[in-house]
């Protein structure tokens, strides 16, 4: 009877080589935790309070679950989702699709860059669009340690920056906690006017990303690579769910934490529904090192979430057009709108939260397809969804297109 038991102990080394398998969905986590997260989770705590904490809470629900399913379609069927797509679209379509979903792309990108360049201008003093170049060449760096050292270690890299990102925003919550009955309250859904869905809209496309969808499936292929074994791949996609629930675990503490301290130390003051008018505030109700150590986060998360944004965007062309772009090449490339942006003098943190409202509008693209291929047993085989997985999937897709459709019908009734 001991050889039964020596299987299913579960040794240190088993621990560490399960360990080693974790590290795609903390990349694709990074995309949760972008500058346009700041700017719509800020604006919603110093605005409404705790009011829209259920976005937040139901927003992070839906993302475990969309990252789980993208990921597990990579291990699956060996392709990424834009590859699946490409194949099946034809020519016209496949191109309109590609731009869309680079639109989105471009819109993220975008917000990661500005938000550098405000953290730098916090933290130095610089001026923008001289932040947006120092962003965009250290993202660089970045993009070329993925391609001279490889995925694992663009991940480990990602994996530092995000823990500067926990600290940046969980640490003032430790100086001013916020009030635990009020922001239980805020579990409870409901709006307060128009304002309220537009900023819920921003706060939902800020947290489902639509280029975390696409990038996730490959991310995961790529790390773990094809198993024509089906044990093995079951084994692969049972450790990706415990990967995913961990790194959007983490992503989703650190965006209420933003939201919570926006309510707790910022409501009512005048200017705090802007990130540097927010970090005025932080600095002067908290101190100067937690101010200090809010734009270090908001630092890393540029320059982290900006690299993942032009890895997202090489994926989607690769898939879609088959076509592929060196990935510095691209990085000079889409820096340029940011930079533009900038460089007219446009307030960031408006530009931050409309191009999260454009994210959401991208959701359905990527979201509704990826529902769609891993509900399918012809394209999954036995790792097809099962039913409650179908019924979360297309719930979420509802509700997310259900709310775009108000947004729309408020915009264009002109009382957002």
């Amino acid at each position: 009877m001991a050889a039964p038991t020596l299987q299913t102990r579960v040794t240190p080394a088993k621990v560490w080589s399960r360990l080693l398998l974790l590290g795609p969905a903390f990349v694709a986590a990074i995309a949760y935790v972008d500058p346009g997260n700041v700017a719509a989770n800020l604006t919603a705590g110093a605005r409404y309070g705790y009011l829209l904490v259920w976005v937040l809470v139901a927003a992070n629900a839906m993302a475990v679950l969309v990252q789980y399913q993208s990921a597990k379609l990579g291990l699956a069927t060996g392709l990424s989702l834009p590859e699946i797509l490409g194949q099946r679209l034809g020519t016209k379509r496949r191109r309109l699709y590609w731009a869309q979903a680079e639109i989105v792309a471009g819109a993220t990108d975008m917000a990661e860059v500005i938000g550098g360049a405000v953290a730098l201008n916090l933290l130095f003093g610089l001026p923008l669009l001289a932040g947006g170049v120092i962003v965009g060449v250290a993202s660089m760096l970045l993009l070329a340690l993925q391609s001279r050292r490889g995925q694992r270690s663009f991940e480990y890299a990602i994996l530092v920056l995000l823990g500067i990102i926990a600290v940046g925003f969980v640490s003032g919550l430790f100086v001013n906690p916020p009030d635990a009955g009020e922001a239980l309250s805020g579990l409870l859904p409901r709006f307060e006017g128009p304002d309220t869905v537009l900023l819920a809209a921003s706060m939902l496309g800020a947290t489902v990303m639509p280029h975390a969808i696409y990038l996730h499936s490959a991310l995961a292929r790529d790390r773990h690579g094809f198993s024509k074994d089906p044990l093995v791949r079951t084994r692969l996609i049972r450790t990706t769910r415990v990967d995913v629930v961990g790194a959007l675990l983490l992503a989703g503490i650190v965006n209420i934490s933003m939201l919570l301290l926006a309510a707790s130390s910022l409501r009512g003051i005048e200017g705090t529904d802007t990130i540097a008018g927010a970090h005025a505030a932080v600095t002067a109700a908290l101190g100067p090192t937690i101010g200090v150590v809010f734009a270090i986060g908001l630092l890393a998360s540029g320059l982290a979430s900006t690299s993942v944004g032009c890895y997202a965007g090489a994926t989607i062309m690769g898939g879609l057009l088959k076509v592929k772009i060196p990935l510095l090449t691209r990085r000079v490339i889409t820096l340029v709108p940011a930079l533009v942006i900038l460089g007219a003098g446009v307030e960031p943190t408006l530009a931050l939260v409309l191009s999260q409202v454009l994210l959401s509008f991208g959701i359905p693209f990527a979201l509704i397809p990826l529902i769609r291929l891993t509900g399918k047993r012809e394209v999954m085989g036995i790792h097809a969804d099962t039913l409650p997985l179908k019924i979360a999937g297309w719930t979420s897709a509802t509700l997310i297109v259900g709310l775009n459709c108000v947004l729309i019908a408020l915009t264009l009734g002109g009382q957002s």
